[in-house]
């Protein structure tokens, strides 16, 4: 399975608070789309990027909301 096909099954299980601890979504491709303005590989924009380290388990699965709807949005 590729990694993008497990990000957006990683990002509807935490999504939907399945599981723990919430996990980075960080695949170390770490290439910016200029248009979309997000990582090609995490989804996230810079703004989340940056605050990721500081944002609590709540705040980690809203992004990880809109991950998975920006993927749903955005198939490759």
């Amino acid at each position: 399975m590729a990694g993008s096909d497990l990000l957006r099954k990683q990002a509807r299980r935490v999504a939907a608070g399945l599981g723990g601890d919430v996990p980075s979504p960080c695949l170390s491709v770490c290439r910016m789309d200029g248009q979309a303005e997000f990582c090609l590989g995490c989804w996230r924009t810079l703004d989340e990027i940056a605050a990721w380290g500081r944002m609590g388990d709540d705040e980690k699965r809203k992004v990880w909301a809109l991950l998975a709807r920006r993927m749903e949005e955005n198939p490759t």
